[in-house]
């Protein structure tokens, strides 16, 4: 289980990162443009991932565009939720997206409903009313709501394009690394017209930040497939110890590294988060 702790731990600390860039002076683009160079290098030292076997397959391209697209897309849309809502909210909404990628299952890819999914599917909507609620502000305000429910669509569409590569055949570190080097093209590009056009010019703050950002990025992925490995047998205690741990150490650190304040609603919806990654991982 050492390997779950160290994904809970890295992923969290990608929040953590995302929440304190602004405050220290970081342009995000160049931070995440500098993470997928490290998290490329890195899959390709530590997984031996090529990014051939994922672009082999004419039916692997679409969405392998798409999740170019997608991670640098997730990561600007993480910080602003981070920055709006805090930790705790976008960590939870992070965690649910799974169950977008579950209700497209059945709903598109064949999968078939059973009555534990549509109870977990109903515990994860009451969770994202629950958690996302601010009494302060009102349940309607929007800046409440747009980021972290951006955060549980982009993860979740970044999952379906996971599941179309997979389907085609790709393994999973050729179809990671394929996609992290669209996503650092991209991210250059726009990085490069930016400095060009003096709009942000490139700081070695920024380029540093984005060093640590993608060894947290990556650290996370690759601890996470390492406890796969080590539990072949228990994928369900897997995801369930990684979801729920992600939602209890981002609720700690959020709550009282960071004094985000918390409705008695909010808690709720966290303990209906839970309840509903249990009852997905039993299903």
């Amino acid at each position: 289980m050492i390997y779950i702790f160290l994904a809970v731990a890295f992923s969290v600390a990608v929040s953590v990162l995302l929440k304190v860039a602004r405050s220290r002076g970081i342009d995000i683009v160049q931070a995440v443009a500098t993470n997928y160079v490290v998290a490329a290098l890195l899959a390709v030292l530590l997984l031996g991932a090529t990014p051939e076997a994922a672009i082999e397959a004419k039916a692997t391209w679409t969405p392998l565009v798409l999740l170019g697209v997608l991670l640098p897309a997730i990561f600007l849309v993480l910080a602003r939720s981070v920055r709006s809502v805090g930790i705790v909210r976008t960590d939870v909404a992070q965690r649910l997206s799974l169950f977008v990628s579950l209700f497209a299952a059945f709903a598109f890819l064949g999968d078939t409903l059973t009555q534990a999914k549509a109870l977990g599917i109903a515990l994860a909507l009451a969770a994202v009313l629950c958690v996302l609620w601010r009494p302060e502000r009102g349940a309607t305000e929007r800046g409440g709501w747009a980021a972290p429910l951006a955060v549980l669509a982009g993860f979740g569409a970044i999952d379906i394009c996971f599941k179309l590569v997979a389907q085609a055949g790709a393994p999973f570190a050729s179809a990671l690394l394929a996609s992290f080097l669209i996503a650092m093209v991209l991210c250059w590009i726009a990085v490069l017209v930016r400095a060009a056009t003096r709009a942000a010019p490139v700081t070695a703050r920024s380029l540093g930040f984005g060093v640590l950002l993608g060894a947290a990025n990556f650290a996370n992925i690759l601890f996470y497939v390492r406890g796969h490995q080590a539990l072949p047998n228990s994928p369900a205690l897997v995801f369930a110890s990684m979801n729920v741990g992600v939602v209890v150490v981002g609720t700690l650190v959020g709550a009282f590294g960071f004094k985000e304040r918390l409705a008695p609603v909010n808690w709720l919806g966290i303990a209906l988060a839970i309840g509903a990654i249990g009852v997905m991982a039993s299903s």
